[in-house]
């Protein structure tokens, strides 16, 4: 996580970007973003056993991942995730 220190404050600068549901779409990213030198973290999370089960999603795989990247790059990342299916990414506006 990066973080900025000013006069004893810190400002963190990492942001939730998307969620992504395979792991194909996942190797697909981490590979985009190595590319692109856009560095990020993975969350790995699992789905509760009720969604799963009663998902109408047709992707019923067991996890999903956070990935999150410093705020600086979301306008590049966001270029490069368009067309990549399995990837939602995060409501929140960060183009401030």
């Amino acid at each position: 996580m990066a973080v900025d220190i000013f006069d004893g404050s810190m400002y963190y600068r990492e942001v939730a970007f998307c969620r992504v549901y395979s792991l194909e779409s996942k190797e697909k990213l981490e590979k985009l973003f190595l590319k692109n030198r856009i560095s990020y973290f993975i969350e790995w999370q699992d789905k509760p056993l009720l969604q799963r089960i009663f998902s109408r999603d047709s992707n019923k795989e067991k996890s999903f991942f956070t990935i999150r990247i410093n705020e600086a790059d979301v306008p590049k990342a966001r270029e490069l995730v368009q067309g990549i299916e399995s990837i939602r990414l995060h409501k929140q506006d960060h183009s401030e």
